[in-house]
């Protein structure tokens, strides 16, 4: 709960202390500081567009401008969390790593900085090895790797900035629902098929974090929901639904930040789609929604201390392909088969084996008192995460719980022991794309719950 001090507290900042003001000892104080910016990273040369594998030619002009946006929250104890939020397809590792050297000289601890990507599918493509891989002209790999370097840089430099404006804030809780997301893994006799599944898990909900001031300036609204950034395909750099809410939002409230974090929505695409219209009507059903998260009488002021927690945990993949299926795969005529078995060959040749692990795959928990539980998840999670983490979590400490994927490391597909067990795109196939050797085990799901659970007892919640 928070503490009615009537004395000046001493509050670690970048290395250097500053004070809270007094409060008085008859006043219900703020339990939180905290502060918001945004900085324009959108791509200043014409850059390969990432998402769509199909895609022949770079971005030639925008919608709108990207952008990344940083949220720091620190409770009376200097306990601090440092959420990034970006209009990119994923966070890459350089990417991570990166940012999380810089901020160093701002007091950030690794366990503290949760990077976000709203995987939009029209914003530039981070992987400079994909390109590569994929034989895209060598100029494009180098701009994207310079891309990276300039937007690790401004991210940086940014939440510089704004670890340094924090004030005296109160932090409330709400959410409501949007129905645009839909299950895209629809059953057939021949398998698991993209194409909408009415029948399929959805998560709907739409979880709000809002930032006052004490005096009840709204400053910042951060909010999320699970479903896969791809209503446009087209060649334009731009947010798809998540920027267009982000932007109907920051409308309703001048003078304040929107901030959009995607949640497990591996298997969870935006229907209708394809058109302008269509990714600027998601938008505007998920503000809505964003809305009335805001207006609910079902609020809940946040208070207490926070708690923060980060560690990797170790996954394993199904036994790898053989020299000879991997030979085989060479001749395919899919030629993203040719490529991902070509690079397991020079693997195979170069170490005299094939990886078996993936042991830095990053989870992360804040805790807001005992009110709020945020959790962090990389990849591409499929929905059964944040359905589970609701139900798993909520039964264990009574609070809210807000599941988001796409978190610090966006390698790929997540699926869980459902998906993998049905097969399909996000079970297996999408592993071509990348240069894992194949699908993770059948243990993927209970490992990570379990990593997620051990975080939750650490900060002390179960």
């Amino acid at each position: 709960m928070c503490r009615v001090l009537g004395l000046v507290v001493a509050l670690w900042l970048g290395g250097s202390a500053a004070s809270l003001p007094q409060i008085s000892s008859g006043a219900d104080p703020c339990c939180w500081r905290a502060a918001v910016g945004a900085v324009v990273i959108t791509p200043k040369a014409s850059l390969w567009m990432g998402g769509y594998a199909a895609r022949d030619k770079p971005a030639d002009e925008k919608i709108h401008d990207l952008f990344a946006k940083v949220l720091v929250v620190e409770d009376l104890d200097g306990n601090r969390l440092v959420i990034v939020t970006t209009d990119l397809l994923g966070i890459t590792r350089e990417l991570r790593m990166a940012v999380e050297t810089q901020v160093k000289q701002y007091g950030v601890e690794r366990k503290s900085l949760l990077m976000n990507a709203s995987h939009t599918h029209c914003g530039p493509e981070l992987r400079s090895e994909r390109l590569l891989r994929l034989g895209i002209d060598v100029r494009y790999a180098a701009l994207s790797r310079q891309y990276v370097r300039w937007i690790a840089q401004q991210i940086a430099t940014l939440v510089g900035q704004v670890v340094k404006q924090v004030e005296p804030t109160r932090l409330f809780y709400s959410y409501a629902r949007a129905g645009f997301a839909m299950n895209r893994r629809f059953p057939t006799d021949k398998g698991f098929i993209n194409s909408p599944n009415p029948d399929g898990p959805t998560d709907h909900q739409v979880p709000v974090l809002r930032m006052e001031t004490d005096a009840g300036e709204l400053k910042a609204v951060l909010f999320g929901y699970a479903c896969h950034a791809t209503t446009l395909s087209f060649q334009q750099l731009c947010g798809d639904y998540p920027g267009f809410a982000q932007q109907f939002v920051q409308e309703s409230h001048p003078g304040s930040i929107a901030m959009f974090m995607n949640g497990c929505s591996a298997d969870q695409n935006p229907y209708p789609r394809r058109t302008l219209d269509l990714a600027k009507q998601h938008g505007r059903a998920l503000a809505n929604g964003v809305e009335t998260a805001l207006i609910t009488k079902k609020q809940t002021e946040l208070r207490g201390s926070l708690n923060v927690a980060l560690k990797n945990v170790t996954l394993q993949f199904a036994e790898p392909p053989s020299r000879a299926e991997l030979e085989k795969q060479v001749q395919s005529g899919n030629k993203y088969i040719r490529i991902h078995a070509r690079g397991l060959l020079d693997e195979l040749d170069a170490r005299g084996t094939i990886e078996t692990e993936f042991d830095h795959f990053p989870l992360q928990v804040a805790r807001f008192g005992d009110d709020l539980t945020l959790v962090g998840i990389c990849g591409e999670a499929v929905v059964d995460y944040s359905l589970r983490c609701q139900q798993e979590l909520s039964d264990a400490s009574r609070t809210a719980v807000w599941t988001a994927g796409y978190c610090n490391d966006v390698f790929g597909y997540l699926p869980s022991e459902r998906v993998l067990q049905e097969g399909g795109y996000e079970a297996g196939e999408a592993m071509r794309y990348t240069t894992f050797p194949g699908p993770f085990d059948s243990s993927v799901e209970s490992r990570i719950m379990e990593g997620i659970h051990q975080l939750v007892r650490e900060s002390g919640q179960e």
